[in-house]
C-alpha cells in the first residue's frame, strides 16, 4: 500500500504579494527560481497562471524523474497548483499571502510514496530534502524580488 508523502517550506518575500504571485505565475520566469535538483526545464504551453504546462527533470534520491506539470490557478492571485500528468501523484501548491508590504509564500508538495521499507525510508528522508530544496527556491525568489525593487 502506497503512502502519501508531504513536504513544505515557507518564507517571507520582500515584495508585495501581487508582485510575488506574478513572478510565480509566469511559467518562464518561475524556472529562474528552481534550484538543483531541478533541471532541463521547458515550457510546453506558456501562460501566466492558468493553462501552463511545464516539463522538467528532478534528480532526487538517487534517481532521475521527468515530470510534466499542468498549472492551474484555483484561487487567482493567491494559489497556483502544479499537478503531474504522469503517475507520481505529485501535486505542488504555491500559496501567496499578503504580509504587510511583503508576501508570505508557502510551497507544499504531496505525492504517492513507495510501500514497504523503501516507503518507510522515503517518508523520513524526502520531506527533509524537499524542505531544503524549497527553501533554496524561496531564497532565489526573494533575491529576485529584492533585485526588482533595487532597480
Amino acid at each position: 500500500m502506497a503512502h502519501i508523502v508531504a513536504a513544505s517550506a515557507e518564507r517571507t518575500i520582500d515584495a508585495p504579494a501581487d508582485e510575488v504571485y506574478r513572478y510565480l505565475a509566469d511559467t518562464q520566469l518561475h524556472s529562474r527560481f528552481l534550484p538543483p535538483p531541478f533541471y532541463d526545464f521547458h515550457v510546453e504551453e506558456s501562460g501566466v497562471g492558468v493553462a501552463g504546462t511545464l516539463r522538467y527533470k528532478i534528480d532526487f534520491a538517487g534517481g532521475v524523474r521527468e515530470l510534466r506539470m499542468q498549472v492551474t490557478e484555483p484561487e487567482p492571485g493567491r494559489t497556483l497548483v502544479h499537478t503531474d500528468t504522469g503517475d507520481s501523484g505529485l501535486v505542488t501548491t504555491f500559496t501567496v499571502t499578503p504580509h504587510g508590504e511583503q508576501a508570505l509564500v508557502n510551497i507544499t508538495s504531496r505525492f504517492d510514496g513507495e510501500s514497504g521499507v523503501a516507503g518507510f525510508v522515503e517518508r523520513i528522508i524526502a520531506p527533509r530534502r524537499l524542505h531544503r530544496v524549497y527553501g533554496k527556491e524561496l531564497a532565489r525568489l526573494d533575491a529576485y524580488a529584492r533585485e526588482q525593487h533595487a532597480g
